[in-house]
């Protein structure tokens, strides 16, 4: 991390970056990503925070490896390809709360 940059302007940085990435969730502050909300969804859930001490961004990300990893990927890029909405046909939601 570059000195000088805050954390909430790193915070502000992902949230800019991934704010409509359908596919990508990034968690509010204090939340933490698991397996198990991601089951079977095409969804990769993210935390983001800062390492003051180390200087350091830490990024923690949840995905189901088979559906946003392979399956869910292939029709993601399929539907973008196609000129189809990006989720169609994909679940945005776990099965496991």
């Amino acid at each position: 991390m570059r000195p000088g940059v805050s954390a909430e302007q790193v915070r502000a940085a992902w949230e800019q970056a991934y704010a409509d990435e359908p596919c990508v969730l990034l968690l509010g502050p204090g939340r933490w990503p698991s397996t198990g909300a991601v089951l079977g969804a095409n969804l990769a859930m993210m935390q983001v925070v800062v390492d003051e001490a180390a200087g350091r961004v830490v990024v923690c990300c949840a995905i189901d490896n088979l559906t946003k990893g392979t399956a869910g990927g292939a029709v993601q890029c399929a539907n973008l390809a196609l000129g189809l909405p990006e989720t169609r046909g994909l679940s945005l939601t776990g099965v496991s709360p």
